[in-house]
């Protein structure tokens, strides 16, 4: 088999079910509070956004972290290194908008999920900037 689809293959079958469900009800806690989801699971070369979605005129881009515990707390593991491997997939992606681009900023959705319980949403609207 193609050495390119043995790690399509891989990749795909390695889905994690927790990080899935989190990120479904993350896209569906964002519509409850009106923003419109535009993308999800966009994957460039630089990076991944988990969800693209506008408030008014603003975009967000939304790193979704789920975990089925709190400590260390889902919002921290969203280190340095994440936020600049996410603002560079977020500056790739706002090119095809051309000039002037649309504002835009970071979130980080927090989603605590124990087994057996329901899940616990933690939304921090302007988690990070693009400064770095």
């Amino acid at each position: 088999m193609l050495q390119w689809l043995q790690k399509l293959i891989k990749s795909d079958a390695g889905t994690d079910a927790l990080g899935d469900r989190g990120e479904n009800l993350a896209a569906k806690y964002l519509r409850n509070q009106g923003y419109k989801i535009i993308a999800r699971n966009v994957r460039m070369d630089v990076g991944e956004i988990d969800i693209v979605a506008r408030e008014g005129k603003t975009l967000v881009f939304v790193e979704v972290k789920t975990r089925s515990y709190d400590d260390p707390a889902p919002e921290d593991q969203v280190n340095a290194h994440k936020q600049n491997q996410i603002i560079k997939a977020a500056r790739v992606y706002l090119t095809r908008y051309g000039t002037p681009q649309p504002p835009a900023r970071f979130d980080v959705v927090a989603i605590i999920w124990p087994t057996g319980r329901d899940p616990i949403i933690r939304h921090t609207p302007h988690a990070f900037d693009a400064s770095r």
